[in-house]
């Protein structure tokens, strides 16, 4: 725990993180608000979608999408770490590579649950606003979709912090991993069958949080194979750690 406690240190006066913290929240309440004063067919949409147990789904899913903040942030950390040879001072001090990489990893762990709970407290407040059934079992129903979410999260940012310790540089950092997660790979899922993407890394990470109502989309149109999301779990533990590794063995080759 002295790993964390150096790096709160470091990050707690640091202005960015709260912006940008700040904006994660500020967005998703006001989605959330907004959406449920939409009327659809003469009923507030609050009603239909907000109504527990299911809106876990439904929060984890409009969350997952914000994601690329988590790991933009990551990456500024990452990057802030280099530009200014605090990496270089910590190993001077006695701190191992592996010290280094474990440290911003921890960071990563605090930023998963402050989402996850950050998304427990909007779930409760907006169902428990909009459901008539407020028993235990609705309540918490489907609440295993925080946990998947918290998977999701540690495993963009680990992601990300692999660009960070790669790239260096925070904008190109920032446009790689933007480029990989919304371009390269999907552009990837149309070249490979469904049997060979679903295992690819953004494709595991979106099955932990699928979007509701997509047994009804693909009888619209063409489906698409996913991992259910406790089957994603597995692979996105072993692709968390695989990142966390070449992090590593990238920083230790890396002239500091």
């Amino acid at each position: 725990m002295n790993l964390l406690r150096i790096e709160l240190h470091k990050i707690l006066p640091y202005r960015t993180v709260w912006v940008i913290l700040a904006i994660y929240a500020l967005l998703l309440l006001l989605i959330l608000y907004a959406s449920s004063k939409v009327t659809v067919n003469g009923s507030e949409l609050g009603e239909e979608m907000y109504g527990l147990p299911a809106f876990w789904r439904y929060l984890t899913y409009i969350a997952s999408f914000f994601n690329l903040l988590f790991g933009i942030l990551v990456i500024v950390l990452v990057s802030d770490e280099y530009s200014f040879r605090t990496l270089r001072q910590q190993v001077i001090d006695g701190l191992s590579r592996a010290d280094l990489v474990l440290a911003k990893f921890y960071v990563v762990l605090a930023l998963g649950v402050f989402g996850t709970v950050f998304l427990l407290l909007l779930g409760l407040y907006f169902g428990l606003l909009h459901s008539t059934d407020r028993s235990w079992s609705a309540i918490f129903g489907q609440i295993d979709a925080l946990s998947y979410y918290f998977v999701q999260a540690v495993g963009y940012m680990t992601l990300a912090m692999l660009f960070g310790f790669l790239i260096k540089k925070s904008g190109l950092a920032i446009i790689a991993f933007m480029a990989y997660a919304k371009i390269v790979e999907p552009l990837l899922h149309f070249r490979l069958p469904d049997e060979v993407d679903k295992y690819m890394p953004m494709k595991v990470l979106g099955s932990l949080t699928p979007m509701p109502g997509q047994e009804m989309l693909d009888q619209l149109t063409t489906p698409t194979e996913l991992l259910s999301p406790a089957w994603a779990v597995l692979p996105a533990i072993g692709y968390i750690v695989l990142f966390c590794l070449l992090s590593y063995y990238t920083l230790r080759l890396r002239d500091l």
